[in-house]
Parts: C-alpha cells; structure tokens; sequence
C-alpha cells in the first residue's frame, strides 16, 4: 500500500468522537497530565491523545524523581519560572491528592579542586534564582551531614529544599482530576496530521479524527515530528538523550540521606547519587545523544562504569547488590531553553525540549501554557469545586494495602502489592493495558525478583486487560 494510499485510510476511519474540544492535548507524559489538568480547571473541554497503550510510556516512564527547586535553571528563563511555579503548586496540593514527598535536600559536591572553586558561582546563581536557603558547606560539614560519602569530597552547596517525590502517582494524579472534571483520554492513537479550517483543527489519528478548536503539542520525544506532519515545519529539533540507571538494593538507602548531585557541566546536570520513595539508592543517569527516539537499552559497559562511579562516592555500595537497571531518554533539543512557543494564526501551542526538568516542572508549564492560550484570545470560566481524586500510595513509608488488617493476597512479595491493588488498577480510565502501566500504578514486579516469582500469577490477574498477553509481552521483550 503506497503512503497516499494509507493516508485516504486514515481519512476514512470514523471520528474518535462527535465532540468539539476547546482543546486537544498530543502526548500524555508528565506535561501534557499536567496541562490537561489545568485546562480543564479552567473550564476548557479537553481531549488528551497518546499513541500508547498506557500514559508516561516515554520520557516520563524513567526519570530521577528529584523536585528541584531550580536553583541552578538559566536566571530570568521560562525554565525557572515554571519550575518555582510548579515546586509551589505541588506542595500546596500534596496533602489534598495524598501525594508523597521526601524532603531529603541535595549537596552538590566538589570532588576535585576544579569544582571546588565553582561552588560560590553556584551557590551566588541560587541566590539570584530566589533561592535563598542554598549555602556552601565545608568538607567536615558534609562529612556529619553524609558520613558514608567518600573523605575525598572537598566540600558541598547545600540545597535544602530538594526533594524526592513519587515520579508515576504524582501525573496520574493530575490526569485523574482532568478526567473526573470532564476531560476525555484516547489512548493508542499516534497522531498523523491534521487540517484547520475556519478555526477548527481535524486532528488525524491511528484510530480516528478528532475536532478541536486549539491543539497544544506535548509528544515529547516526538514534538518536532507532530510540528512537522501537521503544520508542516518544525522550529526545533529533539536530540534524544539517553539516560542510563543503576538500582540498587534497599540495604543501601541508608547510606545517603540527601541528593548527592555533581558540579554540573555547560551539557549536563551528571550524574546523580539518590534515593527513592521506594527504598532504593540508585544512581544514574548517564547523558547519551543518539538518532533512535525508542531505544531505551542498557549498555553492559556504560553500567559498569556507573557501579564504579557510584562505588568509588559511596564504597559501602560495594558490598551491596544490584536490584536491576534500566534506561530513558530525555528529549533534549538544539537549544537549552525549553522550546514553548504559539503558533497563533492556526491556534496551536507547542510543549517542547522539557530535558531534564519536566516532573518538576509540569505544573509551571501547564499555568505558562494556559497564560498563553488565553494571551491568543480564549477564555473560560473556571470550574467551581472541582473533584480531587486521591494518588496511588506506592512510598515505602505510605499507608500502602499491604498494611490493612486484612490485606488479602499479597501478590507481589518483593514490593508488597495486594491483589486488591492489581485489580483497583485493571480498571477504571487510567486503567492498565501493558505491564510496564501495571508497575506505574503498584510497582508490581518491581523488586529484588522482578517478577520471578509472581509473573504466573500477574498473567492469570491480567488476562483479558492487556493489549498483548503478559506471554507475548514477555516474548517480545
């Protein structure tokens, strides 16, 4: 079949629905949940489209779930301010939603001579981004704050104010809201094209049209692709970065009790000593450009050397286990500055290059995106009480099922999943299609086995709720 050929299908697949959105949403990774949510707060009709089966399946399925502060963002840039938008925002609504929040601060460490001399130029750049609590610590100090770390630290900034948060509950959350406020999801639906025409867009999918009056670009890994194949130019270009992670073992949280982070380069913030909400201290991620948008593998070689990194700052990791390993990419672009800007003659917003910071970041762009949206002419009235849905508990230290009175099965050993919290998330519209959505929402197979011994019993649970049978996801990975 010639690609016109396939195009006149795609026509002719009936609309994905009947409806007229205010605005339609490409991309349901961090940023898009979080615009969507906004959107809808504000009053606007909203359609959210991803091309997989589940949401957060690219960039934001692997990251380091720090919620930076932005005291080392580019000073007076949209970065910063959406990322101190976004720290506020997510404070104020934690407690509403049961989101986790750990508040561990960071210590961005200097380990050579080079790097020590840098530590006031970073610590006067916090000052200047707002953050007033940032300070130099000297060597013994850092020593008493991190007593594990190596004695070759020469000494640290302090950044109280970093935290750790739960990087999958936190998007579902605010797409939740979006969805229970009136937002519709279309999930496996890759955007193809599009028309505007009399101030409509006809979006084209894989699975349908879909009619809206406003279109925002949120695809992530794939915005300058969705640029160009609806408007038909790209002002930017994703370089995608990967970004490789070393876990290891519970034992091992407590050798850190902050973000360790390193002085960072003009490319790259490095790479990052961290614990997890859920009782891991991993370390990672590695900064690798490449041409491939899908290729999240390890590289046998790169981990060793990140083992020998974390192993040479902390050396009691030597004589911890790895739980396992794992990589994402980050949609870099040929510029460092976020890459947001309006397309207003055809009523189109584009959502781009969020590298690095979009987990903190999300709630910020999504109130930068409505101020331009409504800067384009479009208002709404605001939704009066909105529905607050309530976040998954997956942190080790959270009111998880597993310590009910009666928790029921316990499915899941290693992280301590239930059954009850496998089937609340096979249903529902966020409800899992794939395994890798399924450990988004419980972390099941998640631990030291990974899924050795409660594989048998996810594919009876799951039969009949994925896309493709736990067996031939299994085969096919």
């Amino acid at each position: 079949m010639t690609p016109h050929q396939q195009a006149d299908n795609k026509k002719h697949k009936p609309p994905l629905s009947s409806d007229l959105f205010d605005v339609a949403i490409i991309g349901g990774g961090v940023v898009g949940c979080a615009v969507a949510r906004r959107f809808v707060l504000e009053g606007a009709k909203v359609a959210l489209v991803e091309k997989a089966p589940d949401i957060l399946d690219g960039a934001s399925k692997a990251n380091s779930a720090i919620l930076h502060t932005g005291f080392d963002a580019p000073k007076d840039s949209v970065e910063l301010a959406c990322i101190r938008e976004g720290y506020e925002e997510y404070r104020r609504i934690r407690d509403r939603f049961g989101l986790t929040e750990s508040p561990c601060g960071a210590h961005v460490v200097a380990w050579s001579a080079e790097e020590l001399a840098q530590l006031d130029t970073i610590t006067a750049k916090a000052h200047e981004n707002g953050i007033a609590d940032v300070h130099r610590v000297s060597s013994d100090a850092l020593q008493k704050a991190e007593p594990y770390l190596n004695k070759a630290a020469l000494g640290a900034v302090a950044v109280p104010g970093e935290s750790i948060i739960d990087p999958w509950s936190a998007p579902y959350a605010y797409l939740a809201q979006a969805l229970e406020n009136g937002a519709q999801l279309f999930r496996e639906c890759e955007v193809q094209g599009g028309e505007f025409d009399n101030g409509v867009w006809q979006i084209q999918t894989s699975r349908g049209s879909l009619k809206a009056r406003c279109v925002i670009n949120c695809a992530g890994l794939y915005g300058d692709l969705v640029d160009q194949a609806v408007l038909g130019k790209a002002a930017f270009s994703i370089i995608p970065r990967k970004g490789q992670f070393v876990v290891y073992d519970k034992a091992a949280a407590p050798l850190i009790s902050s973000v360790i982070l390193p002085v960072p380069t003009q490319r790259t913030k490095g790479v990052v000593l961290f614990n997890t909400v859920f009782g891991n201290l991993v370390v990672g991620p590695t900064a690798e450009d490449q041409q491939s948008r899908d290729d999240a593998s390890t590289s046998a070689k790169t981990l060793t050397a990140l083992r020998a990194f974390a192993e040479e700052k902390l050396p009691a990791l030597k004589d911890i286990p790895v739980t396992t390993v794992y990589a994402g990419l980050r949609p870099a672009s040929d510029e460092k500055e976020y890459r947001i800007f309006t397309t207003t003659e055809k009523n189109w917003i584009t959502v781009g290059g969020i590298r690095s910071t979009g987990l903190s970041g999300s709630l910020g762009i999504a109130r930068y995106v409505f101020r331009l949206y409504t800067d384009m002419g479009h208002s709404h009235s605001p939704v009066d009480n909105p529905l607050v849905p309530q976040a998954n508990v997956l942190a080790q230290d959270g009111l998880r099922d597993w310590k009910a009175e009666d928790p029921g099965e316990i499915v899941c050993h290693c992280e301590m999943v239930t059954r009850r919290e496998i089937e609340a998330a096979l249903q529902g519209p966020l409800a899992a299609r794939s395994l890798a959505g399924l450990k988004r929402q419980t972390r099941v197979t998640m631990g030291r086995c990974q899924g050795f011994y409660c594989t048998a019993r996810l594919a009876e649970l799951t039969r009949d709720h994925f896309v493709l049978p736990l067996a031939l996801e299994g085969a096919d990975d």
